[in-house]
């Protein structure tokens, strides 16, 4: 599974932005994912941007009042010498040539076409492309609403809804009231194969009634048959019981799951990939390098907070205590 993030789109943007003509007027993007891309290409080239269907009404272009524009002087889109026509990635291309087409039948001037994830295929479908990502892939922006959850798992707390608090996990009254109540995070857009969570299932009515409440479609929902959540504690069987789940699934071809420490785990005991929320990243077996990776970032992190704290608490005592005289 090959996966890209927000954070791999805006690294390639700066990486590339050499191969960005420096003639292109106008930045176009087409709806939606392509406006991603193209939002974050005209910010840091300081074009213009609008989206293909207010280009085709030839709507006037928007523009901030905190800086000057590069072309501040261009006020209708069609006015544009050399557009600059993007979308996120291509596949099939129909998209980008049905886009293309529409935009040669209204505007004379130069279009260059641009996806930002093509494959070997289908590169000579753009005029540029900034990487290569073969199928199977998926991106940050789209993974919850990707085809391939009709043949995925997904975790639910931390995932569809938020995860319930210290005072809320009673395994009791306050727990139900979560269950009935909780606010939605990421709702998927298809129907999702199997949810795999470690609620108990004597909390199955809840829980069903809470995804038809909030519209998520999904074929079997499995939960963790054990009596009490004291003894899901003991077992320690969160992770364990998710990939079984997973692995048992022979057509299943990603996990979702909320937490990195689950993900990774998952990941090693079904041999799969897994998505985690909390981090952005897709965990594939033979990549567990990224979990180190995200350990180091939140140990600088941590680390530089700690720092900038005792210097607040410092600066406050100096200031504090009463200056000495000689």
């Amino acid at each position: 599974m090959n996966y890209r993030s927000l954070n791999d789109l805006s690294r390639l943007s700066t990486e590339c932005a050499g191969k960005i003509s420096s003639d292109v007027d106008l930045v176009v993007g087409i709806p939606r994912s392509g406006m991603l891309v193209a939002s974050i290409i005209a910010l840091k080239q300081n074009l213009p941007l609008t989206d293909l269907y207010s280009f085709l009404r030839n709507d006037d272009l928007k523009k901030g009042s905190t800086r000057t524009y590069k072309h501040a002087e261009l006020v209708k889109p069609r006015d544009a010498k050399k557009i600059l026509l993007v979308d996120d990635s291509i596949s099939s291309a129909k998209s980008m040539r049905a886009a293309e087409e529409q935009v040669r039948a209204v505007y004379e001037g130069n279009v260059v076409t641009m996806a930002v994830f093509a494959e070997r295929h289908n590169r000579h479908h753009v005029d540029m492309y900034l990487d290569l990502v073969e199928q199977p892939r998926v991106f940050e922006w789209n993974v919850m609403h990707h085809p391939f959850l009709t043949q995925a798992c997904l975790d639910i707390d931390g995932v569809l809804c938020v995860d319930p608090t210290i005072e809320e996990n009673d395994d009791g009254p306050n727990y139900r009231e979560f269950l009935s109540c909780t606010r939605p995070l990421f709702i998927p857009s298809v129907k999702v194969a199997h949810l795999v969570t470690s609620r108990l299932e004597k909390y199955r009515a809840e829980t069903e009634a809470w995804l038809q409440h909030n519209g998520v479609q999904y074929g079997t929902l499995h939960m963790l048959d054990l009596p009490t959540a004291e003894e899901r504690r003991r077992l320690n069987i969160h992770h364990k019981f998710k990939a079984e789940v997973y692995a048992r699934q022979p057509l299943t071809r990603l996990f979702v799951e909320s937490e990195v420490k689950q993900a990774v785990e998952i990941m090693k005991l079904s041999g799969k990939p897994v998505y985690c929320i909390e981090t952005n990243e897709m965990y594939v077996p033979g990549q567990v390098y990224n979990l180190k990776a995200n350990t180091l970032r939140k140990a600088y992190s941590l680390k530089a907070k700690l720092i900038g704290k005792a210097k607040s608490t410092m600066a406050k005592w100096m200031s504090a205590s009463p200056s000495s005289k000689s």
